[in-house]
């Protein structure tokens, strides 16, 4: 923390010149446990790309592409299961709900894992 007065780290606070250098990636981490959160709870992964949306483009590029990995896993997630709902009165969407669910929380650990950018952003699979 820094004294508004000086501008210079509080007494008893050290602040180190790597941690000035490393971007905070707590909101991204925040946002992957969002998504794998949304398999109890429901609707924590549109919080997580709400919050995705408004964190991009506020950090160096590499944390920006976790933020664009995290906002097309929302929407490609988001289009698979709208055809795994529509496939399941073809009785292939049940098989094909769990192959999203794996999808989805493989993207997830994929992501949590990287502390650089992804390096399959744009793609659909995983």
């Amino acid at each position: 923390m820094l004294d508004n007065e000086t501008d210079s780290p509080l007494e008893g606070n050290v602040v180190s010149e790597e941690q000035k250098s490393q971007p905070d990636t707590t909101m991204a981490m925040v946002i992957y446990a969002l998504y794998l959160a949304s398999f109890l709870l429901g609707v924590t992964s549109i919080i997580g790309v709400v919050i995705a949306y408004v964190y991009k483009g506020k950090g160096p590029t590499w944390l920006d592409e976790h933020y664009r990995y995290q906002i097309r896993t929302f929407w490609i997630g988001f289009v698979y299961g709208t055809i795994c709902t529509v496939l399941l009165f073809a009785v292939i969407g049940f098989p094909l709900f769990v192959a999203l669910a794996i999808w989805f929380i493989i993207r997830c650990f994929k992501g949590l894992q990287e502390q650089r950018a992804p390096s399959s952003v744009d793609t659909w699979l995983i």
